[in-house]
């Protein structure tokens, strides 16, 4: 979308993501990179959430429903959070905008592939700059942090969740970011061998969105 010299508005953002086939018609990388399926962008845009949730990529049963974090994952970030599906859906209190906006499919072992690399160059910078009002992202997972954080971000994703105090409590410019491990259940292993992130991380990301969604 190209850019003017102000944003354009929610409805008007949401509609053209909503219609968005750049990675079928345009993909990176040549036409053998191509989506190997109809695309279905899925995010939620908002004009007064002041918490953004910013995940990596929707996976099938979001692909397939058109609801964000509508699977195992979605019910353990709700549990870390701290709210009920009603609050987590209500686009006044939080928004949802992944990293790449359709479901980028399998790899050969069956897990999903990283977002899409024409999505986020492409709409990132567009949607942050709609949504000026957001005071808190939680970057969920390598990709989100990567973009969130920049040259700031550690080597692994454990380290960067491990130093997560530099970039919450530290007066940066522009929103707060938490980073945050991403929820799939595949991750169970990880929350086993890092307990902190349960015994510290999690009674902080609880309070600091009860204080931001009212």
């Amino acid at each position: 979308m190209p850019r003017g010299d102000l944003p354009p508005t929610i409805d008007a953002l949401s509609h053209a993501i909503a219609q968005c086939r750049i990675c079928r018609d345009c993909p990176a990388g040549g036409p053998e990179r191509r989506m190997p399926h109809e695309p279905r962008p899925v995010a939620y845009l908002s004009a007064t959430a002041k918490v953004l949730i910013a995940g990596q990529a929707p996976g099938l049963r979001v692909h397939e429903t058109g609801i964000p974090f509508n699977d195992a994952s979605g019910d353990r970030l709700r549990l870390w959070i701290g709210v009920d599906r009603d609050t987590f859906y209500d686009r006044s209190r939080f928004a949802i905008a992944p990293m790449g906006f359709c479901f980028p499919g399998y790899d050969e072992n069956g897990h999903d592939l990283p977002p899409r690399r024409e999505c986020a160059p492409h709409w990132r910078q567009t949607v942050m700059d709609a949504m000026p009002q957001v005071e808190l992202i939680l970057a969920i997972g390598q990709y989100a942090q990567a973009w969130h954080l920049g040259s700031l971000r550690r080597k692994t994703m454990t380290e960067t969740v491990a130093h997560w105090r530099d970039f919450l409590l530290t007066n940066r410019e522009g929103p707060r970011v938490l980073p945050l491990p991403h929820p799939s259940w595949r991750n169970t292993g990880w929350l086993k061998r890092h307990p902190w992130f349960e015994e510290e991380v999690l009674p902080v990301l609880r309070r600091e969105v009860s204080l931001l969604i009212g």
